[in-house]
């Protein structure tokens, strides 16, 4: 499948996700730590618009990547910054380097597979938050296992001061693909507020 056409799916799991939060959610815990809900969604409206904007040849400018707001209609917001990512991510973007955040440079076709694990695994997380089923389609999950399994293991260091996601959490033999995802990137499949 196109990177561009994993990315959009990806993008609308989310929001079929996103969808379903009620105003009065906005204040509750997420599976990341130290975002609640709304937190999430910002950071991940502030993620789609920081990728289109490195798609567009945004770099060094660290500012770019938290531009998000909610306003009155965060799944709107959503929406609208997932346009803006989808649009940005021409065919010519898909082999040239991109600045992602500050972990560096990576070729656009890099840069929307680890969008596609960030859509995958926030999606999860937002679920979690407001107690609703979540079923990513196959294709998501195992492009977003080897997408993690790229991604340094362990928490922050001195050479290494800020990681993705969280440590990796204990994975039992026999776990569903999403459960795997979710070890890699340090989520805990029981997680509870």
């Amino acid at each position: 499948m196109d990177i561009r056409e994993l990315d959009r799916h990806a993008l609308a799991t989310m929001a079929a996700v996103t969808a379903r939060i009620g105003p009065d959610q906005l204040r509750l815990p997420t599976p990341c730590a130290d975002w609640t809900l709304h937190g999430l969604l910002r950071h991940q409206v502030s993620e789609n618009l920081g990728f289109a904007a490195a798609a567009g040849g945004v770099t060094g400018d660290l500012r770019a990547w938290d531009q998000g707001t909610l306003g009155e209609d965060p799944h709107q917001a959503f929406l609208d910054s997932a346009a803006a990512m989808t649009s940005a991510f021409t065919e010519d973007v898909l082999d040239r380097p991109l600045q992602i955040r500050e972990f560096g440079f990576f070729p656009g076709r890099v840069a929307l597979g680890m969008h596609v694990l960030d859509c995958v695994v926030h999606g999860w997380d937002v679920a979690q938050a407001i107690g609703v089923a979540y079923d990513p389609d196959a294709d998501l999950v195992q492009h977003s296992l080897k997408v993690a399994a790229l991604i340094p293991a362990g928490a922050p260091s001195d050479d290494r001061p800020r990681t993705a996601f969280a440590p990796v959490v204990e994975i039992a033999v026999g776990s569903s693909g999403l459960e795997r995802l979710l070890g890699l990137v340090g989520r805990r499949q029981a997680w509870r507020a």
